[in-house]
């Protein structure tokens, strides 16, 4: 390997590719529902020409003594990476449980680290279209950048901008841009109050995150940046413990997946303007209702609890998104699951948001993962693990278009994704909105929920109550905060 073909992997990435565990595979896994079914060269050709295009997808990730990098694979074939796969169905089980059930066996399997760590798989006939299963190593990017990918695969995409050559270390010029325009700025500030809450440790790991590609030297380096690190994490864990619940505790490392119907987008704006809530408090009060709903099925009964979900938070301008990598941090949301009227729960969720808004929490969670990166492994996996144990599940909320896309000539009638769990976490929820509706989607380990339709099956009616709770309120009232 020489410094020109090998491009050096921030420590961000570094640490999601290391972050893989026998319970959790650091994999996005993604489905599209096309219709009419498209064929498996015409996908081939369209990943060929349009994919292909962003060098990540042609580079495999190398592990050295100080990190990894992204090194291009001379045996790369795009056989490999676009395959067929067929849906055998069991006794009892329709094609959609049957492609629930592929994917979350997919979720499971590794990627090969030979070669560029993504792939796809088409099941060219379910349904009366196709269904296109995707899987790409979080190390390649996060769910912002990856959405900027998809959508340039589609029919009449955009290509990338194209890159300027790699500097001597393995980086291209602009790419450090949006840490000085969304990370290092905004801490001016921030900075003060954590150094007088936290210590010296916080600015410590900010000022690392000016150099995001530049590895650690030096065993003393290290052990000094790890005290650091550990005491920023021990903010963190300062944080209440979860509520005890049934989704809680050691996973097997078996995956299930599951999703809904899309609801009407506009409905749910409706019931936000009326209620004087945003979208997403709605839907993460939704959400809430039927978490709480299921542990109540289940005999745990929620009353008087609440769960704590690890909620992403972009961190880059949307048009960097085609860099790739990972520019996200994390901020922790507290689920009113215990809180019964759902028009108390939606006030509620507003009043959580609204504590976060200005937070530090997700850049302090960056500078985190950035570090720790370098770390062995036993470091790294105790320092997240630390995330792990104040947190029952990680849950995104993505807008996409608002307008159905065509891909290879057919209509992406429906599309869904499940993002991975650090450390035990058992429990990933997803919230996308496409194409004028909104939908929920859950990823969970079979030893702590085994059955998450039974969850996705309470959130339509969760919405119901509420809307019709918010039709029955005052409409003097509708923008009262």
């Amino acid at each position: 390997m020489t410094a020109a073909t090998a491009e050096r992997m921030s420590r961000v990435d570094t640490a999601w590719l290391r972050m893989d565990n026998d319970v959790n595979l650091m994999m996005i896994v993604g489905v599209w529902l096309l219709q009419p079914a498209v064929t498996l060269a015409a996908v081939r050709e369209r990943i060929g020409d349009k994919l292909l295009k962003y060098d990540r997808f042609r580079q495999k990730a190398v592990v050295d003594a100080m990190g990894a990098s992204w090194v291009e694979d001379e045996a790369f074939d795009l056989a490999r990476h676009v395959v067929p796969a067929t849906l055998k169905r069991r006794r009892g089980e329709d094609a959609r449980q049957a492609l629930q059930r592929l994917c979350g066996e997919l979720a499971t399997t590794p990627l090969d680290p030979a070669h560029p760590l993504w792939q796809f798989q088409l099941v060219e006939h379910y349904d009366g279209g196709s269904a296109l299963i995707a899987r790409i190593h979080h190390c390649i990017g996060d769910g912002i950048a990856l959405i900027s990918v998809m959508l340039s695969i589609t029919d009449g995409g955009s290509d990338p901008p194209r890159r300027p050559p790699a500097s001597e270390d393995g980086t291209h010029e602009g790419e450090h841009d949006w840490l000085a325009d969304a990370v290092i700025k905004p801490l001016t500030e921030l900075t003060v109050k954590a150094i007088g809450m936290y210590g010296g440790g916080v600015a410590k790991s900010i000022d690392m995150l000016a150099n995001p590609y530049q590895p650690l030297l030096g065993s003393m380096d290290m052990a000094r940046t790890g005290v650091q690190v550990l005491s920023d994490v021990a903010a963190l864990a300062l944080m209440e413990n979860d509520s005890p619940t049934l989704l809680k505790g050691r996973p097997l490392g078996r995956k299930v997946v599951a999703w809904s119907e899309p609801l009407p987008l506009d409905a749910v704006k409706v019931v936000g303007k009326g209620l004087g809530c945003t979208v997403n408090d709605v839907l993460l009060a939704c959400a809430a209702g039927a978490i709480g709903e299921y542990l109540a099925g289940r005999g745990d009964d929620p009353a008087g609890k609440q769960i704590r979900v690890m909620v992403p938070v972009n961190l880059r301008p949307l048009d960097k998104a085609w860099q790739l990598g990972n520019r996200f941090g994390l901020a922790p949301l507290v689920l009113p699951i215990g809180i019964a009227n759902p028009v108390e729960r939606v006030f509620a969720v507003r009043a959580r948001m609204a504590e976060l808004k200005g937070s530090y929490q997700p850049l302090l969670a960056f500078g985190v993962l950035a570090v720790s990166g370098l770390f062995i492994k036993p470091v790294q996996d105790a320092v997240t693990g630390m995330f792990a144990k104040k947190t029952t599940a990680v849950m995104t909320n993505v807008p996409g278009p608002g307008t159905p896309l065509k891909f290879c000539g057919s209509t992406l009638r429906q599309t869904m994704f499940w993002v991975p769990a650090s450390g035990e976490i058992g429990v990933g929820v997803s919230i996308l909105s496409y194409g004028g509706g909104v939908q929920f989607a859950l990823i969970t380990d079979q030893a702590l929920c085994p059955d998450p339709q039974q969850v996705i099956d309470r959130f339509a009616p969760e919405f119901e109550k509420l809307e019709w709770l918010t039709l029955m309120l005052p409409w003097h009232g509708q923008h009262d905060d």
